[in-house]
């Protein structure tokens, strides 16, 4: 029974829609909508099972609850997948398939671009439903162009948190000679690499795609590390940014760093590894306190916000990890543990003000 499911937590909405025409198999997971219409990414990977597509939808829909309240967004949590290899399976036509059931939704949930998908994807969609974020053309936060691709405002997002937790367990000010090992350097990965490079930071990469690891080497001067080395790696940070539950019972014993700070989801396999982190005397930043920085960038877009404004809030971002950092400290608890709680303060008392706000935000687009 779905409802029995140990990551279930009391969704709204659970929806399976497949398309035997164009072989799109999808679902979307509706988890909070208290502060407002869910938005979330599109997420297309060749899932092993059912079982485990459903898993990483409502990990990933409830992720996003607790991002856009501790980003202080007026917005719920939502997420939505598609089963099949994005490389080998993905067309126009599944992309259609997949807007039609967005628009049957009604607006409760808001899809993005996420791993495997695109912003041209997101408009293929777009061509029957209103109901999609991030891929309006206009001047991005850092004032260059952008075609709505929240991934620069992600690694913006994740290098200012990475900062905080630097000064914070370091006491450093700069990333001068800092090393930091990137798991992951796709869209945002190889942004916050070179973030980090520019600041002065040494990097070891690993990614699946030899591509993207000769891209990070030839362009970034950065070392490449294997699969099986890059979290274990005698470095100051460890910044995951591909797929999530890499902090486990196998990995979290052999971490040499003293920071986890990226830009993955659902970076701890379990709840539990929370603590086990700060046993081990290694600072956790919250991967949806730190990551937050694509969804604030694509919540402004449909508010119409100028590039300063959104910077300006992305930049909070620091803020709230030293918050939850402190917190951490003064009462010996995890600093996951500190994040939801700060997030579930948010969503749990919801103000009329932020119904309205939502309102419009779901007409708007």
């Amino acid at each position: 029974m779905l409802f029995s499911h140990p990551e279930f937590d009391n969704h709204e909405h659970l929806s399976f829609f497949c398309d035997p025409e164009t072989g799109l198999k999808a679902i979307v997971a509706i988890h909070n909508t208290s502060r407002g219409p869910a938005l979330g990414g599109c997420r297309m990977f060749p899932y092993a099972s059912d079982e485990e597509a459903v898993r990483d939808v409502l990990r990933l829909s409830r992720g996003m609850t607790y991002k856009s309240a501790l980003a202080n967004l007026d917005l719920g949590g939502g997420k939505s997948v598609i089963i099949g290899d994005p490389r080998k399976q993905k067309t126009e036509a599944l992309m259609e398939a997949m807007g039609r059931h967005l628009e049957s939704l009604g607006g409760q949930y808001i899809a993005a671009e996420d791993s495997g998908t695109s912003v041209p994807d997101l408009k293929v969609m777009g061509r029957h439903t209103s109901h999609v974020a991030g891929i309006a053309s206009r001047t991005g936060f850092d004032g260059n162009p952008s075609n709505g691709d929240p991934s620069p405002a992600t690694a913006y997002g994740t290098f200012i948190g990475l900062k905080a937790a630097v000064k914070h367990k370091l006491g450093r000010d700069d990333l001068n000679g800092l090393k930091v090992a990137i798991q992951g350097i796709g869209n945002v990965g190889f942004r916050l690499a070179r973030h980090l490079k520019d600041a002065g930071a040494d990097l070891w990469v690993y990614d699946i795609h030899d591509d993207n690891m000769r891209r990070a080497v030839d362009q970034l001067g950065a070392k490449p590390a294997a699969a099986e080395d890059i979290l274990s790696l005698p470095v100051d940070v460890v910044a995951p940014c591909a797929m999530g539950a890499v902090l486990n019972d196998d990995s979290i014993p052999q971490l040499k760093a003293r920071i986890v700070a990226g830009a993955a989801n659902n970076l701890l396999e379990h709840p539990e590894h929370d603590a086990m982190l700060q046993d081990r005397g290694v600072l956790y930043a919250p991967d949806f306190a730190i990551n937050a920085g694509g969804i604030i960038d694509v919540f402004y877009e449909r508010a119409g916000a100028t590039p300063e404004t959104v910077r300006a809030h992305v930049d909070t971002i620091g803020d709230t990890l030293t918050e939850i950092f402190n917190r951490s400290d003064r009462s010996d608890r995890p600093t996951g543990e500190i994040a939801n709680e700060l997030a579930e303060e948010r969503f749990k008392k919801h103000t009329a003000g932020a119904g309205q706000a939502s309102e419009r935000l779901a007409r708007t687009g």
